[in-house]
């Protein structure tokens, strides 16, 4: 799904989203670029009709916290579709190999093992600088991009097909 300019979806494209509910589960690391995704996630949500009151927001410490905060909320909460936010920056040691194979690992094991899509919405990037870009610079907001997936992964969730052969 992953486009030049992360922010364009086409509405027409994306069911209503006025009868789902959803969970963003948000890494407080680097918080300059999580809320910013969490923002643009949020955004987009509305836009494609979701209310806030349908909207259900935990923060976690890291992005290795995800893995967690996202299963919790499965099994306490009523959502359609969990976005999993958060941020890792490439650094001197191999902690970013680690903590990005652990949290990607973890949200497939997730989505494998519960009927609730866990959308991927962390950042893995060389600098924090290509990770503004992704979050609201010049490339768009990734988050936007996600709160489009989640979207459409509820409805397959609900209606067991895509949007477009439902007819939305």
């Amino acid at each position: 799904m992953a486009t030049t300019d992360l922010s364009y979806y086409d509405k027409a494209t994306i069911p209503n989203a006025k009868n789902f509910r959803f969970g963003i589960v948000v890494s407080e690391w680097n918080p300059e670029i999580t809320q910013n995704l969490k923002k643009g996630a949020l955004d987009a949500l509305l836009d494609c009709g979701a209310t806030k009151e349908n909207i259900i927001s935990w923060d976690v410490p890291g992005s290795f916290e995800l893995v967690y905060g996202c299963k919790k909320m499965i099994q306490s909460q009523k959502v359609d579709a969990i976005i999993a936010i958060g941020n890792v920056i490439q650094g001197e040691t191999k902690h970013f190999d680690f903590v990005c194979e652990g949290v990607t690992q973890g949200i497939i094991d997730l989505n494998v093992k519960f009927d609730i899509p866990v959308i991927f919405c962390v950042l893995t990037d060389n600098t924090k600088q290509q990770s503004l870009d992704r979050s609201g610079g010049k490339l768009g907001n990734k988050g936007i991009e996600c709160a489009v997936a989640a979207v459409k992964m509820a409805a397959i969730k609900n209606f067991g097909r895509t949007s477009e052969s439902i007819g939305f």
